[in-house]
């Protein structure tokens, strides 16, 4: 990653975050399928057409500022993806497997928010307005998905884990 100024680190991120949120679609499907709880089920669901928007609106931001994304994995969703595979491959279908599997897609609503407010930021930064604003509707949504799966943990999900054990 040779990044020399601001506008370089702000695509770069861009970049990175686009391919985050690619995976994340990619992954939703098999986690929707994994989970026993059909309210956590429907929330996986809802999150990979909110995903689908979220990647246009980034596509939208590169369209408005005139660049191109750079080719890059996200490492970090890399490893956040692999480790929603070993909780379906080691804990069976149930409330047990539904907990992790909250806990492991709330990691990855924690490193969305840090990574849309970071791009926020760098927008700001740059004086990029209008891109500044999609990435802010994007950081909202993250943070709502990550209240939304905090209550199905709370409002029964950990419970009946703990009643299962």
């Amino acid at each position: 990653m040779a990044v020399k100024t601001l506008e370089e680190l702000f695509i770069h991120e861009l970049s990175d975050t686009h391919s985050a949120e690619r995976q994340m679609a990619k992954a939703l499907p098999r986690l929707a399928r994994a989970a026993a709880n059909p309210k956590l089920a429907a929330a996986f669901e809802t999150h990979l057409e909110e995903t689908n928007l979220q990647i246009e609106r980034l596509d939208r931001v590169v369209e408005l500022l005139d660049t191109r994304l750079k080719r890059i994995k996200c490492a970090a969703m890399e490893g956040l993806v692999e480790e929603s595979k070993e909780v379906i491959d080691s804990i069976d279908k149930g409330p047990l497997r539904d907990a992790a599997l909250i806990g492991g897609a709330q990691k990855v609503e924690h490193y969305e928010i840090a990574s849309y407010g970071t791009l926020c930021a760098l927008a700001k930064q740059l004086g990029y307005t209008d891109a500044a604003k999609l990435l802010h509707e994007t950081l909202a949504e993250e943070k709502a998905t990550d209240e939304k799966l905090t209550l199905l943990a709370e409002h029964g999900g950990n419970q009946a884990a703990a009643e299962n054990t």
